[in-house]
């Protein structure tokens, strides 16, 4: 059960992702969560370092899709003003709007990447999928109501990964 929770890749930032090697891997299309994967959860739009990212992802010839379980004005309003695809109330760790998003992007699962900062979303339903996951440190340390909950279950699911040598990176997530 905890194998589902387990990312195959661990990053502190999108921004210390390797585009290169997504490449090489034959990624062509990412899946990115927004709130505390992209942005803090109550910042409206995207910094200049993030835009500077979509760009060079864009560049290399990838496609995105913002994938949020939050409601359509916050997505909305971030991602129009960079040309993103995005789905809303997207109910992860469900993985329908993971297969969706594929759709959009006319990609494969193979071909794609699913990034984001919670266990029990992002990567579950990456990984119920069957899509590869990155997990990346939260861009904030502060969470909205319903993710407050989901971390005290993730802090407990990464206890249990630990002991019984499940996480393959030096640190885990909570000892930063």
């Amino acid at each position: 059960m905890l194998k589902k929770f387990i990312p195959d890749q661990y990053v502190q930032s999108i921004f210390d992702l390797s585009i290169e090697e997504l490449k090489e891997q034959g990624i062509k299309g990412v899946i990115t969560d927004l709130d505390n994967t992209l942005v803090e959860w109550d910042r409206a739009d995207a910094t200049e370092e993030l835009v500077a990212w979509f760009e060079k992802l864009r560049d290399s010839g990838f496609q995105i899709v913002i994938v949020s379980n939050n409601n359509e004005k916050r997505v909305k309003h971030f991602a129009d003003p960079h040309k993103i695809t995005f789905i809303h109330s997207a109910r992860k760790p469900l993985s329908r709007a993971f297969k969706t998003a594929c759709d959009l992007m006319n990609l494969k699962r193979e071909e794609t990447v699913v990034i984001g900062d919670q266990l029990l979303t992002d990567i579950l339903g990456g990984n119920r999928g069957g899509f590869q996951t990155i997990l990346v440190v939260p861009v904030t340390k502060t969470d909205g109501i319903l993710t407050k909950f989901n971390r005290r279950i993730e802090q407990r699911v990464f206890r249990a990964m630990k002991r019984k040598g499940l996480i393959e990176w030096e640190k885990s997530k909570d000892n930063k």
